[in-house]
């Protein structure tokens, strides 16, 4: 049997290949996937069979498909369910087949069959069904490969009995809407998973699923007849099951196993496959990658299957369950029937389009509202084509859009609903164009249409009491603002220039300044809005990248930003564009950073001119306020203090200044260094103060501490006193700290001391594994030295994809020209590094010298 186990494998293997080979071309079609399926499962039934034959297993036990094997959708590296269906009531009963089983099961195995089998009587299939409802799906879909076709009758008949429709229905939604929490509830994500993200493959099955188990039909034609779905919807099914099954099946193809992911590694190969190649549209200046193509189809299919299962689950809980709930009216186009926004008729849009938007309008002003009805939902995706250059021109439409923006409540569901409906998209087309476009730059997590619904939603949260706990100070000032509509109007546009080359920010601009126009906003109005789109990244860099201590610096961000209105409403976008990017950016410290800025530029801004001497008399009586309230002797801080220079008290705050005062007053001109940690005031991660004799290669050899202890470096403030003294503060984040940053403490105040005090040559930067986000999508790094305004220190930018020890490394090559580091900036935003450095050195004032660091750092970059 064994030989000729060898040629079923051998013939299996080719047969597979040769359906699977036209995967990886242009040539498979989305006409052709269900074939392609269809066949592979045939195949595998024809080689079951045949190892049934070679194994001699018995006729009593049938052999069923079950799983997408059984609705012979098999895809190429899928599990290959199958169901040893045996006689009598148990499988205790059968100890003489054991052996002629395994013996099957085996040999399937040697066959290259890799089969996840099951042994189970009639009643053994009814029980567990009843016990687990992913069985209970498996087993609908029961397919008869080969074997007692009697044995299988009564095993459907059985099974069929013991279904409860509607308990399956209400198993498979909750299950449905507990896998799109998983998946966070939109099928946007970078890296999708076709099959289980929102609007995969899964969502079809799983209509698929409770229909049948309804009666109402087990394809799309089927519930179409059955009034489950229009003859246009099927169609509509049809073509996006089959978009998602072809790039399913070329990813499993591509990729060698089962991946149902559509990972950055896959994602240019996958597009290629399909025929795309990256390019550059006619009138666009800005290249398109291939995988951009692709991913923009894959979301377009994942949109209308979310919007499609919506419709006709809903409708299939109308016929499990009969709603009849009075429909309470609204006005003459609406009613609200237990909930629902239902229309007066399903061809309501198609006799008034100005209703299109009224339904959002009235979705807002009705609190007892809380969705869409399927008959509503139907109506508006029948409408899609109505939503034209007309529709947009329509002073009534234009009013509508205006007052949805303007209601006291309720924008954030409105516009999401809009979205996801494609209303949003067909009323301000240039919305449009960023429905589902990606975005490389390695800290969105989202693509730029549901980046932009994530900021309205945090803008708005600002204005709502339940959420005043959050962000303080943006909910105190938002309290005072007259027309939260302008925020989110800014927030709709901010990046809405996105995609097209050029700045997006200016492109943004134009766009809200024509929609302004359009919408006969009033010119301050339209002013501010169009300064915020413009503007949407200046308080961010300032903060991140800028010394905020200079006050040459707060005076011009004052000057550019021209009023306390303009700052107000810019600081509220700005904490709502960096909490709308990824969970990950968004931390205290750059939410510090941004409150600082605000505040500084406030002062500036109502007339109070940066006076260094006053602010550095405020700041040291606040610190010796603190030192006395920790019963410190008088005077103690007077020996540390006289060794520092105006530019201390200008970078650190009074809380700063004190503890440092209180750490080392015994300690100043210490031989040995000195480290203390403690839990940082922000609220997160640790504060490292670090005293010890200057050296060219301190702040390297700091920062190689931090990396081996896995620590990342999120701001340092470098300090050299006149006594030749460093005396440093850094702020360290990392996972652990919030659990453990007691042991942490004490690790670095011992640890650290004997890292700077090391004479050995700083060790070369360990090597890591860059993620596979930074590997498919790396973004060329950016270097830039150029002189401060005082023409004393330089200003080194650095710009690259992030990943571990990359502090180090910068340092290290700074130590190496003897550079000193005054004052880093370092800004992680999810994989991508914006790092700022205030560097001094003789070999600066070398034109030949400036090109040789940067060369170097570029090119330590890009290894």
């Amino acid at each position: 049997m064994n030989i000729e186990l060898g040629a079923l494998r051998t013939a299996y293997r080719q047969d597979k290949a040769t359906l699977t080979d036209a995967l990886r071309t242009p040539a498979s079609s989305t006409r052709g996937i269900r074939s392609v399926l269809q066949k592979l499962s045939r195949l595998t039934d024809q080689h079951l069979c045949a190892i049934r034959a070679a194994s001699g297993l018995p006729a009593e036990v049938a052999l069923v498909a079950v799983g997408g094997y059984g609705r012979e959708q098999l895809f190429p590296a899928s599990d290959v369910d199958v169901l040893l269906l045996l006689p009598g009531h148990s499988t205790e009963g059968h100890a003489l087949l054991k052996e002629d089983l395994e013996r099957f099961i085996g040999a399937c195995w040697d066959a290259g069959l890799e089969i996840g089998s099951s042994v189970r009587t009639i009643s053994e299939c009814v029980a567990e069904a009843q016990n687990d409802v992913t069985v209970q799906t498996s087993l609908l879909e029961a397919r008869l490969i080969d074997g007692d076709a009697a044995l299988f009758a009564e095993f459907q008949r059985q099974y069929r009995a013991s279904l409860n429709p509607k308990a399956f229905f209400t198993a498979k939604t909750l299950e449905l809407r507990q896998r799109h929490i998983k998946h966070e509830g939109t099928p946007y994500s970078l890296e999708p998973n076709c099959k289980e993200s929102p609007g995969g493959l899964r969502d079809l099955h799983t209509i698929l699923w409770v229909a049948q188990a309804a009666g109402l039909g087990s394809n799309w034609r089927e519930l179409a007849a059955s009034g489950i779905a229009t003859e246009f919807e099927a169609t509509q099914l049809e073509r996006n099951e089959a978009t998602l099954s072809l790039i399913r099946a070329k990813l499993h193809a591509l990729s060698g196993r089962h991946e149902d992911r559509l990972i950055f590694d896959l994602q240019t190969a996958v597009a290629e496959s399909f025929g795309i190649q990256s390019h550059t549209p006619v009138g666009e200046t800005m290249p398109v990658r291939a995988s951009e193509v692709l991913m923009r189809r894959y979301y377009w299919a994942a949109k209308a299957v979310m919007q499609l299962q919506q419709i006709l689950l809903l409708n299939i809980e109308e016929h499990l369950y009969p709603n009849n709930a009075e429909l309470k009216r609204i006005d003459d186009r609406f009613f609200d029937k237990d909930g629902l926004i239902e229309v007066a008729s399903d061809d309501l849009y198609q006799k008034d389009p100005q209703a299109i938007l009224a339904t959002f309008l009235t979705y807002q002003k009705s609190p007892g509202l809380r969705d869409l009805s399927a008959r509503t939902l139907r109506a508006l995706y029948s409408a899609r084509d109505l939503m034209d250059n007309t529709f947009r021109q329509d002073p009534v439409n234009r009013d509508t859009f205006m007052q949805i923006l303007q209601e006291p409540r309720g924008q954030t569901h409105a516009f999401r609903l809009m979205n996801a409906t494609s209303v949003l998209g067909r009323y301000l087309w240039s919305f449009r164009r960023i429905v589902g476009q990606m975005q490389h730059d390695l800290f969105h997590v989202y693509t730029v249409d549901q980046h932009t619904l994530m900021v309205l939603r945090n803008m708005r949260r600002f204005f709502m009491a339940e959420h005043v706990h959050e962000y303080p100070l943006c909910s105190q000032l938002a309290s005072g603002w007259d027309k939260p509509w302008l925020l989110y109007l800014a927030a709709l546009f901010h990046d809405i220039g996105k995609g097209r080359g050029g700045d997006h920010s200016e492109i943004g601009a134009i766009e809200v300044r024509r929609f302004a126009r359009q919408h006969n906003m009033a010119a301050e109005d339209a002013e501010l809005v169009e300064f915020l789109v413009r503007e949407h990244l200046q308080m961010s860099t300032v903060a991140q990248k800028q010394d905020t201590s200079d006050p040459d610096v707060i005076r011009a961000f004052a000057e550019r930003v021209g009023t306390e209105r303009r700052l107000t409403a810019l600081y509220l976008l700005t904490v709502a564009d960096i909490r709308g990017t990824s969970p990950k950016v968004w931390n205290a410290w750059k939410g510090k950073l941004l409150e600082d800025l605000y505040h500084a530029t406030l002062r500036v801004l109502g007339g109070r001119a940066p006076d260094a001497a006053a602010l550095v008399e405020a700041r040291k009586r606040e610190a010796q306020v603190a030192l006395a309230l920790t019963a410190q002797p008088y005077e103690s801080h007077k020996a540390l203090w006289d060794t520092l220079d105006v530019s201390y008290f200008m970078r650190h705050e009074p809380a700063d200044i004190a503890w440092h005062a209180r750490q080392l007053s015994r300690h100043v001109g210490s031989p040995v260094p000195v480290v203390r940690a403690r839990q940082s005031l922000v609220g997160e991660g640790v504060q490292v103060l670090v005293y010890a004799p200057d050296q060219s290669d301190l702040f390297a050899r700091i920062c190689g501490y931090f990396d081996n202890a896995g620590l990342m470096v999120v701001d340092a403030r470098i300090h050299t006193a006149r006594n030749g003294y460093a005396l440093d503060t850094f702020q360290i984040a990392s996972e652990q700290l919030q659990m453990h940053y007691r042991e942490l403490t004490t690790l670095i105040e011992n640890g650290l001391p004997q890292a700077i005090l090391s004479k050995e040559p700083l060790p070369e930067p360990g090597k890591r594994r860059l993620s596979r986000r930074v590997r498919s999508f790396p973004m060329v790094p950016r270097v830039t030295l150029t002189p401060d305004d005082k023409a004393q220190s330089w200003l080194l930018n650095i710009s690259a994809s992030d990943r571990a020890g990359l502090l180090y490394s910068v340092a290290r090559i700074l130590a190496a020209h003897g550079l000193s580091v005054q004052l880093a900036k370092v800004s992680t935003l999810g994989e991508r590094v914006e790092d700022s450095f205030l560097v001094q050195g003789p070999r600066l004032n070398s034109n030949a010298q400036q090109l040789l660091i940067e060369t170097q750092l570029v090119q330590m970059l890009q290894e």
